[in-house]
Formats: structure tokens, sequence, C-alpha cells
């Protein structure tokens, strides 16, 4: 089994984060969205992993090599967005025949066995009702529990099940056939190459697809969604703030806080992630993600996003005030 994640989107959602760094590399609860990808697929078994990089690619390369040298990788740059299945499609010379493959988006978390998945005999695609399946590809699934149709982004769609970004692929030489045809005859949906449609094709020429649910999925897309994601990590990794002594300082779980971390005067959590060598300084934090080497003094955040390096300074006031007084700094 050999894992496949696409990684060389540009991120323009979660801008201005992305304009220094590539989305799969933000952290959420105490590591890169990437590191819990990897992680999880480490622990599935897989060994074998192809990234296709494209913008800021070579610091996804650099933080691969130096996290995970025990793996073996290969890294395929994508200089154009052409979608995932043009990605695939550049990894074509990285797959063996028939070789089974496991295709990971670069910014989805999922809860699920996967473990379980990979030992699965035949071709298996994550799915998750969602509220609005307009905004995702969807799976159309009979009685018995095989895909019978899936669609890019429907206008009106049928199903609610929406697939998650990871597919279990047993014909993966078929898989790339269909890629193939379809970039030499310029097939687009949504102005993509999609891996969506050669999926259908593959049902089309008679193979057959099943479905795989999964307990919680993430598409690390949005702020909104990353802080979610942040909060629900947290209270699963359950990290052990006993060990977080600082000056004047209350910890309220779950938190992580990275190495090399100076705070003081400062209440922290719940559900914040810190990167390591932040500095914090009569700070109020919650419901938030701290990137590395950042440093706040005097500022009270929630649902915030402050990137690696960022320096933010509050207001600081000394203040006498008489009866009947009214102060708004909003």
């Amino acid at each position: 089994m050999k894992a496949i994640i696409p990684v060389a989107g540009i991120g323009t959602r979660l801008r201005p984060h992305t304009h220094t760094q590539p989305k799969a590399l933000i952290p959420i609860a105490g590591k890169p969205i990437l590191a819990h990808i990897t992680e999880s697929l480490i622990e599935a078994g897989i060994h074998d992993f192809v990234f296709i990089i494209g913008y800021l690619g070579d610091k996804i390369e650099q933080y691969i090599h130096q996290h995970y040298p025990q793996i073996n990788t290969q890294f395929v740059i994508q200089t154009t967005g052409k979608g995932v299945g043009h990605a695939i499609w550049l990894a074509k010379n990285c797959i063996h025949k028939d070789e089974e493959i496991l295709i990971v988006f670069g910014d989805t978390i999922i809860d699920a066995n996967l473990k379980e998945i990979c030992s699965k005999e035949g071709n298996f695609l994550g799915v998750k009702k969602v509220d609005d399946p307009r905004l995702f590809g969807v799976a159309e699934i009979d009685k018995n529990g095989k895909i019978t149709r899936v669609i890019e982004k429907p206008e009106i769609p049928k199903t609610n099940m929406a697939l998650v970004g990871v597919y279990k692929i047993k014909d993966s030489s078929l898989l790339l056939d269909f890629l193939d045809t379809n970039l030499a005859k310029n097939l687009k949906t949504h102005g993509e190459f999609t891996l969506t449609d050669a999926i259908m094709q593959m049902i089309e020429s008679g193979k057959e697809f099943f479905t795989f649910g999964v307990s919680n999925w993430f598409d690390c897309g949005k702020k909104e969604v990353l802080l979610e994601t942040n909060s629900l990590l947290l209270k699963k990794l359950n990290y052990n703030t006993e060990s977080y002594v600082f000056e004047n300082t209350i910890i309220i779980p779950p938190v992580f806080i990275g190495e090399g971390c100076k705070i003081s005067n400062s209440i922290i959590g719940p559900n914040v992630s810190i990167g390591e060598n932040a500095i914090l300084n009569y700070a109020t934090i919650y419901d938030s993600i701290i990137g590395p080497y950042a440093q706040i003094e005097y500022a009270i955040l929630h649902r915030s996003l402050i990137g690696n390096d960022a320096l933010l300074k509050g207001m600081s006031q000394s203040l006498n005030i008489g009866d009947s007084t009214e102060i708004n700094f909003g």
C-alpha cells in the first residue's frame, strides 16, 4: 500500500497565513496538519509515501525529511493548479502496475480506522453526511452500500453523502488510464481535472466501489474549521498540562504549549495551541492557535489564528476613573 498525498494547493482561504507557509504546515493541536495525516498513515502500517507538492513545496519536503526519516518518500511537483486528478496523474511514475494506493488530501483530517480500511479488499471511498453537499464531491449509494455514482460539487445533489478526501484504490492502473484520457481530451469539471470524474468512469466500466464512514472529518481550508479541529483534537490528545509551569499563569485545559515558550502573567485556555518558543506576557488566550516564535503582550484573544513570528502588543493602561464614568475602547 502506498499513500499519495496532494499538498500543492495555494490555500487562498487561509491567507495571509499561506503567504509564507503551505497550508499543510499550519499547526493545529501541537503539530502541522500534514503531521497529523502522516502519523495516522504510519500507524496504519504505511511506509511508502508520494507527496505532490507545489507552492512553497520545498518547506514540505524539508519538514518530511526532518521529522519522518524512517519512511520512504517521493516528491512530485505540480507547477500549476489543475486539480487533484492532475496531481494524481503526475504521480503515475511512482505507482507500480496495479499497486494499491491510498489517496489522502493534504488538508483533510479524519477519525477512522485506517489500518482496517487499508486491509479491505477492493475500492473504497470515505464518506460523511453533510448539511450542504454542493460544496463537495458526493456519492450516491445503493441499499447494499455500493456506490452507483460520484459527482463533483453538484448543483442539485441527490444525496448528502460527501466524499471526505480519502480514497482506497485497488485498481490504480485503471484509474491512471482514465486520468490520462481525461487530460488528453481536456475533460474538466468546474475548470479542473477532478479525481471524481475518473472514479465515475471506473464505475461505468464495471469496477465496484464501496464506502466507509468516518466519525469526524475536518476539511482544514478555513480559519473556523482549523479552530474547531484544534479544539476537538486537543480534547482527544489530552496533553498533560501539569507539566506546564509558568510565572503567575493559569492554564485551563485542553491546551498544548510547545517547547521553549516563555509565558508570564497570563491565562491560557481552554482550546489553545501554542507553538515552540512563543512569548506571552499579560495575555488572555482562549479558543486560539498561536504560531511558533510569536510574541503577544497585553492582549485578550479568542477564536484567533496568529502566525509564526507575529508580534502583537495591546494596550496597557493606568486609569483613575471617577464615579458614573463610562469608557469604551471598542
